[in-house]
């Protein structure tokens, strides 16, 4: 393999990657099974694609073709060389509004090409819940499709042109009306089996499995189409040529709220009468998890009462009335019908986003309510059915799972019968695999009984295509594994996929993991460290862009080992070695988590709660007791005591700090500019203040950059608490240990964590304070670095925010601001930490409370500062491409009236450097309006 490795570095302009780690990430999609590959290859052109697949069949190794790894069937693991498109491959080559078509590289994310194709008021019209991170290439090779389908059909009929690699390295066109060498083959083939063609395929259009015979038998050759769904194995497309579909003007959504799974499917048959564009089922076992997650909890405050299964409807039209028109008009067929007791109606897109978010998050909020190695498995999750045998089919299913003793949450696209069932299981128990293995036969026949497709938008992969013989047919199966041998006799591209495959347990991943051997962590994980880390199911939303915080360096990088579950990947192998603790000291190791901004962003956002910051401190911390700590950790781990030095040596602190030896002594970059000291910070001017001596009490955290760089915040913040009625005690007695935490300097922090948290336990009232990653520090690290002391979770909930008690005290009209912005636009940038343990929502309401100014929170991910990272020379550059992903755009083209307000010290130093505009903290431009106290 070290020779083949040589040849491709020789060969390809792309990065080659035969390294354990990489190997290893590339080993799993988001399905259960795991098979290493001997490398990885990160093609930069189609040439490089030649150039790997001749090399590769030369050495007698396979390629395997990969997008962006959610695969829920394992289509793409496997043995050989994979070729990662995802990374450099992924742009549109032109996109043609008149023609109604985008020209592709397979790389290219789903939502990426319809944020293009929206300039022009068109859309790829498959829609997959999965649309952003999906790639074009993923899509057509598992012929997929969505909650769209009713409309738009599948991959399959929007695929154009293909330019494609052949299995000997050679390259073709395949479009209508063009000859290719397979011709003559494909027509003998099809010749000589018409009669189980005709007989053999499922007569249900919403089918994803197999080879598309049928495609060949029913017109003129098109091996365009013919190879959608092919999973790989019969060519590698390097482009595409896709059609577009015109985007609809308006979308309203109606939400049936029903009493049992069977009453929402019964409702169906009315929805489809209206023409639908969706029609989606989920259960309430989604809808509890729902409830459980800061990301996806705002859909229950929408909800009448506590529905068994939700209906949701979707109608579009070119105005907004034909779309209400279409819900008024299913509205009524409901309560004509006696179908469900309420119906929700979403006609902005305001009300739709929470809406629309639980609904495309179904998987991962399954997967989120997994214990242990007991998880919801796909291996019956992508049947589909003829709509009107729907329930009867979704009985009898239910009775499978009932008489093998599984649950399942059932969720899917009612739309076209088809249903998304994950059964819990244990891989880890071989009878509970010897239970799956029984159920998927069993649901396999229950399919072929009622006419209905094993595989409607999933593919087949590692976990259907066994059962392809006894769907298709002996006949029907051969000329598959003829077509196969056609294209790809040497069995070089994707093998054991579709035809000649492996039995539906072999290469599961969960019981290939061994033990985890014992490992004495400073913070406390559920279960332990690998078990933490080992949550991740490769559902990849980790890799979307565009939109959230998670994973901002993935979205600058867009390499695999840089998203979040690159990095969890990379721990489990670490963890799974016989001495994990010195597995956790590796430098590969470092090098896949380096570029972790520990934003938290996946703790929120990610539908399993991955909680990377933690690993990493922790991991951080196993490195520090092998090898020692660095300096510079050391110095920002000390920050406080940084600040307070440098506080009382100010003005001359602010010269020192600008020199260059100490920037390189530190590694700081030289670009970024240093905080300024103040002298009178926040401690030497609270002992000067004289406040309110009565009232209730809350306790006022001086952070160490609110206290010695940003003292206006904590003085704002003060005297609007005072203003309001409270006596305010300032906690200024030492650090909460956030930055060690960040550095994984844990046992500092425990230390830092015990005094803070005994201090804060012999007061009373809430705690509150300004610089958030400090503030809920109480609430997350302190209750793992402490987890047996009783006095924290009675400190962590006291924390709230101070703009929870600024909004009460104005609606309570304690606190009464002037119209100072009245007309004045005000655009939010919420901090990372604030995101993920409380999310943002008190303090756009405090800002919405200023009268005459509008507000607007970006949806701007995450600055890319973070604390110390954004100083450090090496992460310099990382951290402005951050910024510049939607940040610093959305500041540069405000108007320069725009006030600009960011929570976090980091974020308003990014801002600041990025685009030069002054970020305020909120609780200024309050403090800056207020007026005196109506009390």
């Amino acid at each position: 393999m070290s020779d083949l490795a040589e040849a491709l570095r020789k060969a390809l302009d792309g990065e080659v990657a035969f390294d354990s780690y990489t190997r290893h990430l590339f080993s799993r999609d988001a399905s259960m099974y795991s098979i290493t590959p001997e490398g990885v290859v990160f093609p930069r052109h189609s040439d490089d694609v030649v150039a790997a697949v001749s090399i590769a069949r030369s050495y007698g190794v396979p390629v395997l073709a990969r997008g962006g790894g959610t695969s829920l069937a394992g289509q793409t693991v496997g043995p050989g060389v994979v070729l990662d498109f995802s990374r450099h491959m992924n742009r549109i080559l032109a996109l043609d509004p008149e023609a109604g078509v985008a020209h592709v590289q397979p790389g290219v994310v789903q939502d990426d090409l319809n944020r293009a194709a929206s300039a022009h008021g068109m859309m790829f019209g498959p829609d997959t819940s999965t649309s952003n991170r999906a790639t074009i290439g993923g899509m057509i090779g598992n012929n997929s499709a969505g909650s769209g389908s009713v409309r738009y059909g599948m991959t399959i009929d929007h695929v154009r042109s293909l330019e494609v690699v052949l299995s000997d390295g050679n390259t073709a066109t395949f479009a209508p009306g063009t000859p290719s060498r397979f011709d003559s083959a494909l027509t003998a083939l099809v010749d000589a089996n018409r009669p189980a063609i005709a007989d053999g395929f499922p007569r249900f259009w919403r089918r994803a499995g197999g080879y598309r015979l049928d495609r060949l038998a029913d017109g003129p050759f098109d091996l365009a189409k013919f190879v959608v769904g092919s999973e790989g194995t019969l060519v590698v497309a390097t482009s595409a040529v896709v059609g577009l579909v015109p985007k609809p003007k308006h979308t309203v959504i109606a939400v049936g709220h029903f009493t049992s799974i069977e009453a929402a499917i019964a409702a169906t048959d009315d929805a489809l009468a209206c023409d639908p564009a969706a029609v989606e089922l989920i259960d309430k076992t989604i809808l509890d998890l729902s409830r459980q997650k800061l990301e996806y909890r705002r859909l229950a405050s929408f909800l009448a009462g506590d529905p068994e299964a939700l209906l949701f409807v979707t109608f579009t039209g070119d105005t907004q009335a034909a779309a209400v028109a279409e819900l008024d008009r299913l509205a009524s067929l409901w309560e004509k019908h006696s179908h469900g007791y309420h119906t929700l109606r979403a006609e902005t897109p305001a009300q739709q986003n929470a809406l629309l978010k639980v609904r495309k998050a179904g998987l991962g909020l399954l997967m989120a309510s997994s214990v242990g190695s007991r998880r919801p498995q796909a291996f019956v999750e992508d049947t589909a059915v003829h709509p009107s045998r729907l329930i009867e089919y979704s009985t009898r299913f239910r009775e499978i799972l009932s008489r093998h003793g599984m649950k399942a949450g059932f969720y899917g696209h009612a739309s076209v019968g088809c249903l998304h069932v994950r059964p819990f299981v244990d891989l880890t128990n071989p009878d509970e695999v010897a239970a799956m293995r029984a159920v998927a036969e069993e649901v396999r026949d229950l399919v072929v009984e009622f006419g209905g497709a094993n595989s409607s938008e999933h593919g087949d992969g590692l976990v259907r295509s066994e059962f392809n013989r006894t769907l298709f047919g002996d006949t029907l199966y051969e000329a598959m594994r003829q077509a196969k041998h056609i294209f790809d006799p040497d069995n070089v591209l994707n093998p054991g996929k579709i035809v000649d495959s492996p039995a539906m347990t072999d290469h599961l991943r969960d019981p290939a993991l061994p033990a985890a051997k014992p490992l004495t962590t400073h913070l406390t994980f559920l279960g332990d460290m690998r078990s933490a880390a080992d949550r991740c199911m490769n559902i990849g939303l980790c890799r979307k862009s565009a939109t959230g915080v998670m994973c901002p360096s993935y979205m600058a990088t867009r390499n695999e080992e840089d998203s979040t579950r690159g990095r969890a990947n990379a721990l489990v192998k670490a963890l799974s070695s016989a001495d994990p603790a010195a597995a956790l000291g590796d430098s590969r190791l470092h090098e896949v988590l380096d570029l972790c901004l520990m934003c938290k962003a996946c703790k929120s956002e990610c539908p399993l709660g991955v909680d990377m910051a933690a690993l990493k401190s922790e991991t951080l911390a196993q490195k520090h007791a092998q090898s020692g700590t660095p300096l510079r950790s050391r110095v920002f781990g000390a920050i406080r005591t940084m600040n307070r030095l440098g506080s009382a040596t100010a003005p001359v602190s602010n010269l020192a700090g600008r020199f260059r030896f100490a920037r390189r002594l530190l590694g700081i970059a030289a670009q970024r500019p240093l905080p300024e000291f103040k002298r009178e910070n926040l401690i030497r001017w609270f002992r000067r203040h004289t406040g309110s001596t009565s009232g209730r009490t809350v306790t006022f955290l001086a952070d160490s950059f609110t206290t010695f760089t940003e003292p206006g915040v904590g003085r704002a913040a003060i005297s609007l608490l005072e203003q309001a009625g409270w006596q305010v005690r300032l906690e200024s007695s030492g650090c909460c240990g956030r930055a060690g935490i960040s550095k994984g300097l844990l046992d500092d922090a425990k230390t830092k964590a015990t005094a803070l948290t005994a201090r804060l336990a012999a007061t009373d009232g809430p705690i509150v304070g300004c610089e958030p990653s400090c503030v809920y520090t109480l609430q997350d690290e302190y209750l793992s670095l402490l987890p047996d002391n009783p006095a924290v979770k009675s400190v962590a909930a006291r924390v709230r925010q101070v703009e929870e008690l600024l909004v009460e005290a104005i609606d309570q009209g304690e606190l009464r601001l002037g119209s100072q912005f009245d007309g004045r636009k005000i655009l939010y940038h919420g901090h990372c930490h604030q995101k993920a343990e409380v999310g943002t929502a008190a303090t756009v309401e405090l800002l919405r409370r200023i009268p005459g100014a509008t507000v607007t929170e970006l949806d701007a991910g995450c600055c890319g500062m973070a604390g110390s990272f954004g100083f450090e020379a090496e992460h310099y550059d990382i951290s402005m491409q951050v910024g510049e992903d939607r940040l610093f755009p959305a500041i540069r083209s405000s108007p320069a009236d725009t006030i600009v307000a960011a929570t976090g010290v980091s974020c308003r130093q990014q801002i600041r450097h990025g685009t030069e505009r002054r970020a305020r903290h909120p609780v200024e431009l309050i403090a800056e309006c207020a007026v005196d106290s109506a009390v």
